[in-house]
């Protein structure tokens, strides 16, 4: 295969990653939602407390946290489709906005919850959900900055950002799963670096991406 036919289908496979990592985020949310209820088993590896025990013991916040999470994995992807965004204009801004507003939900949430409930992590995982927290409350006030600005160029790249952060959640539990089953360490070890990674991570390929399909200005 040619390097440049493997460039054009580049795209395509980042689309399937993106719709895979957000189905596994509303599987999370579902999952979280039927255990803070008791409805299913939390999970509780070797006999330390089960994971949903400080959520189901604030389900307000974390309610407040997971349900607009929902409306974030559920819109966010269709903001990044020229399909949509082309020929929808009206459904692109109008699920453009409730997008945006559901965002600073989840990010002022997130930022607020480790002073309510320690993280499984500890301070190391608190660290790194309110580092990125800030980091991704700033993207999306920088992406409504220049779209009101008609500013489309720099409107995406901030957007890219923001939903690459917010995202990075579903990629932190395939890497805890790998923690998991090569390293033998507790979850209060682990759970922190995996946020780390799974958010540094993110950040980088949407550094990548945006430097990759950036409109090329001659001087």
């Amino acid at each position: 295969m040619s390097k440049s036919l493997q460039i054009q289908k580049l795209p395509g496979i980042l689309r399937i990653i993106m719709f895979v990592l957000v189905t596994i985020g509303i599987a999370m949310i579902a999952r979280r939602i039927l255990a803070i209820y008791g409805i299913i088993p939390s999970f509780s590896p070797n006999g330390e407390p089960p994971f949903d025990t400080g959520f189901a013991k604030h389900p307000a916040i974390t309610l407040l946290h997971i349900l607009p999470g929902s409306l974030f994995m559920i819109l966010g992807p269709w903001q990044f489709i020229p399909g949509i965004r082309n020929r929808h204009v009206r459904f692109h801004r109008i699920s453009g906005t409730i997008f945006i507003i559901a965002s600073y939900i989840v990010g002022i949430s997130a930022l607020c919850m480790p002073f309510i409930m320690m993280p499984i992590g500890g301070i190391n995982e608190a660290a790194g959900s309110m580092l990125f927290a800030i980091f991704f409350l700033v993207a999306l006030s920088r992406a409504w900055w220049y779209i009101l600005r008609k500013n489309q160029t720099l409107h995406r790249e901030w957007m890219i950002r923001a939903f690459a952060v917010g995202l990075a959640v579903s990629t932190i539990r395939p890497i805890i799963g790998l923690f998991f089953g090569l390293s033998g360490l507790s979850p209060h070890v682990f759970f922190g670096t995996a946020f780390w990674i799974g958010f540094t991570l993110h950040l980088i390929v949407a550094e990548v991406w945006i430097n990759y399909t950036r409109p090329v200005t001659y001087l």
